[in-house]
């Protein structure tokens, strides 16, 4: 079983959970056949998405779970996100009743607001598609956003609320004007992109870094791939690090992870790479000096630019991660 992490509102977060964005390589049922199989084998956090699309498929993975004795409902960390789409008025409050429809729960564990604007893309499209509705972020409109997730803990929907994809001009303003304070932040985070400062900020203000791609991305959309990518897991010192412990590179990238404080959410739908993934967090820990010594590989390489939720006079990519430290208009 995984170390369990204590957010700040007192809830203990499993260290290690399935992710479940297939994207375009896996279909819904494949999904929840991989999310059966994890379960099954000792994982009890599970992070979905509505954006996923396959939320009802793996509602009906985990209640059948729950109705044949193989877990209770309070063993499971069930985390979902509201996508940009349902940032008005009412519209958070509806999509949550949805996933919870979906995911045959009476309540999630965590919520996330899952990017930090309103703006979409139709799903598939490619890295150069832009919506013309797109705008850059605006508090006001985020506030609307987060008074919902506020209520969603005060109805009992949800235990927890957090933030995803957001940055440190974009946290401040919302820790000066939130009731509820997120307990989380789920953002990139690997090896080669360690988010250094971020994740320093978050932790100081007690608020628990959750790392998406953490062993990189290699399946992620063709949209996101650039000519300037690194694998981490071909780097020298974690294959040297890993014929060490004799296990996959792929695990000492989790090990590193969780060692530095981290909540990690690897996707597969492979058995043994499910496996492999959680027995990351046994076993021989890391020394500090190799923990020294893939702190300095970082390559600042995202992987996930976000490109396609670019608005009219944007830049690049770049402006939707606030790097000159102030909000991008």
């Amino acid at each position: 079983m995984a170390p369990l992490i204590t957010l700040n509102n007192g809830l203990k977060i499993p260290a290690i959970g399935l992710g479940t964005f297939g994207s375009d390589n896996y279909n819904a049922q494949q999904i929840a056949q991989a999310v059966d199989f994890a379960i099954r084998n000792g994982y009890r956090h599970i992070d979905c998405a509505s954006v996923y699309m396959n939320e009802a498929e793996i509602g009906c993975a985990i209640s059948g779970l729950i109705k044949k004795g193989v877990v209770n409902r309070d063993e499971l960390w069930i985390t979902s996100k509201v996508w940009n789409d349902a940032h008005g008025e009412g519209q958070v409050i509806e999509s949550c009743k949805k996933s919870l429809h979906d995911l045959k729960l009476d309540y999630l564990d965590l919520y996330l607001v899952h990017w930090p604007f309103p703006n979409y893309h139709a799903p598939g499209c490619d890295g150069n598609a832009r919506n013309p509705e797109s705008k850059p972020y605006i508090h006001e409109d985020y506030m609307v956003a987060w008074r919902q997730m506020e209520q969603l803990v005060e109805m009992g929907l949800v235990k927890a609320t957090g933030t995803s994809n957001m940055t440190i001009p974009k946290m401040e303003l919302l820790l000066r004007d939130a009731i509820i304070k997120p307990v989380v932040n789920e953002m990139e985070i690997h090896p080669h992109f360690q988010q250094a400062e971020l994740f320093n900020y978050l932790v100081s203000k007690n608020i628990q870094p959750i790392g998406y791609s953490p062993i990189g991305s290699p399946k992620r959309p063709e949209r996101d791939r650039t000519a300037t990518d690194t694998v981490d897991i071909e780097d020298p010192v974690i294959i040297r690090i890993a014929e060490r412990l004799k296990i996959h590179p792929a695990e000492i990238c989790i090990k590193w992870a969780i060692q530095r404080g981290e909540v990690v959410i690897p996707f597969s739908v492979t058995p043994s790479k499910i496996i492999s993934n959680l027995n990351a967090v046994c076993g021989d820990p890391l020394t500090a000096e190799e923990m020294e010594e893939i702190a300095a590989i970082d390559k600042n390489c995202r992987l996930i630019k976000g490109q396609v939720f670019l608005w009219e006079g944007a830049e690049g990519w770049e402006d939707l991660w606030d790097l000159k430290g102030t909000i991008t208009c």
